[in-house]
């Protein structure tokens, strides 16, 4: 299983729940989760053949941001 790493503007628990149905729905629920202490605020999605521009896309279209941590 492959692991992406994005950094993001998700700052709370309310912008965690508004990218929520997105995400479970992009990746599956508890496959990912949001480090919002972090202040890279770093999305953590474990795929397996999802890329990463297809999580971006979910986390855009909840009205977020997110790229690529390399």
């Amino acid at each position: 299983m492959e692991t992406i790493k994005l950094k993001t503007n998700i700052k709370c628990g309310g912008c965690v729940a508004a990218v929520t149905p997105f995400l479970n729905q992009s990746v599956g629920a508890g496959n990912w989760q949001v480090d919002t202490q972090n202040p890279d605020k770093v999305l953590t999605v474990k795929t397996e053949g999802i890329p990463a521009s297809a999580v971006q896309k979910a986390v855009q279209q909840a009205g977020y941001k997110a790229e690529v941590l390399s």
